[in-house]
């Protein structure tokens, strides 16, 4: 991988109703690595259940390194988004079929998820994997040492299973695909295809949420809030569950093996759309574009909410939506303010609040009512004085 040339850059995305766009050196294939994990983990789910799966893997972070030479307090590995859990993956996956049916398994799930994109294997990365496996080998007979592995499992050709699936080859256009699958609850967005239950998926997305970018995890969680799976080749799946997969692929790394300009587009992309899982729960996410929602959408629901708070007279949901940007003055299909409600229904701290905030006093509906007009028709003497003070 060292020879890759370390200016490339490709990004890629999927969306859960099949549209595709790329940008870079999208097309440009690249090896799996780590970004195998959690398809691996996803295939022992389908085939064992999570019952079975977590009696040999745990779901915490490990707190260390993807390659650290550690098990849990139980004797098993932490994740199967780290090393130890992703050959412990392997060891589960078709282990009644010889290595290379089993093989042929791991490219078919592959070549469904991604829709069928081009995919193809690396044998000089294979070839690497094995002269430089001491670690992974060292995990192996660890764990085979503390009884983890289910019974009869041959050791030896596990690792080298697992090292085949970090040298599968894709590019980001075929990848994105695959993470749009998953945020598609299993159901691959090109083809129709449905490959993975829904519950797999979910506990797939929750552990690549807290466990998928090595050592920059609970960062990664905490700014960028998105499920996510990074390999030492440079690519990072993203997925937006319900909405598309991204992958960005850059081969540059920082010191925890993630790509530099991958993070660094993740981070743009929290910043200018809300797609941070907490995002609708924070005030600035309504600065954020929603790419979710159609055309003019997000403000015409942004008003009735603001009619409805403004006529039943809650003043904590107006300060509420003014806060996250919706505007004031804009008015139903009649025609009709907060102010317009507000000062109907009598609701005179509303109406002070909202002319505050410089609400319009003299807006006219459609059947060329004011404001003060509603409120002298409905006998909200209260009201009348706030706005004819204010007029005179």
């Amino acid at each position: 991988m060292a020879r890759v040339n370390p200016e490339y850059f490709g990004v890629a995305i999927t969306t859960v109703s099949g549209q595709r766009f790329s940008l870079g050196d999208a097309n440009k294939p690249f090896c799996l690595q780590s970004v195998n994990k959690p398809i691996n983990y996803c295939l022992a789910l389908e085939q064992h259940g999570p019952d079975t799966v977590h009696k040999h893997i745990g779901r915490e972070p490990s707190g260390k390194g993807f390659n650290e030479l550690s098990l849990s307090a139980a004797g098993l590995p932490h994740n199967p988004m780290i090393n130890a859990g992703a050959i412990m993956c392997c060891s589960l996956i078709q282990p009644e079929l010889n290595l290379a049916d089993r093989f042929d398994f791991i490219l078919e799930s592959w070549k469904r998820l991604s829709g069928n994109s081009p995919l193809s294997f690396n044998n000089p990365v294979y070839l690497s994997e094995r002269e430089t496996a001491d670690r992974n080998f060292a995990l192996g007979y660890f764990m085979r040492e503390k009884g983890a592995f289910p019974a009869n499992t041959n050791l030896i050709q596990t690792l080298e299973f697992y090292f085949q699936c970090c040298s599968i080859e894709i590019d980001a256009q075929g990848l994105s695909v695959v993470a749009a699958s998953l945020a598609n609850g299993g159901i691959c967005p090109t083809t129709g295809d449905k490959i993975l239950s829904p519950l797999t998926v979910q506990h797939c997305l929750s552990l690549m949420g807290s466990c998928g970018m090595y050592d920059f995890s609970g960062e990664f969680a905490f700014t960028i809030g998105l499920p996510s799976k990074s390999g030492v080749s440079g690519a990072i799946m993203v997925v937006v569950p319900n909405v598309l997969g991204l992958v960005i692929w850059s081969p540059r790394l920082d010191q925890l093996g993630n790509s530099v300009r991958g993070i660094e587009f993740c981070q743009k992309l929290v910043e200018l759309y809300n797609f941070h899982v907490y995002d609708n729960i924070l005030v600035d996410s309504a600065r954020k574009k929603d790419p979710r929602l159609k055309k003019n959408i997000s403000q015409i629901e942004g008003v009735v909410q603001l009619c409805w708070a403004a006529s039943q007279g809650d003043l904590g949901e107006v300060q509420n939506l003014i806060a996250n940007g919706v505007d004031l003055n804009l008015a139903d299909y009649d025609g009709r303010t907060a102010l317009h409600l507000a000062a109907s229904e009598g609701h005179a701290h509303v109406v002070e609040y909202l002319i505050s905030k410089n609400a319009n006093i003299g807006a006219i509906d459609r059947w060329n009512g004011t404001p003060l007009s509603d409120a002298k028709r409905n006998n909200k003497l209260d009201v009348v004085k706030i706005i004819e003070k204010l007029l005179n």
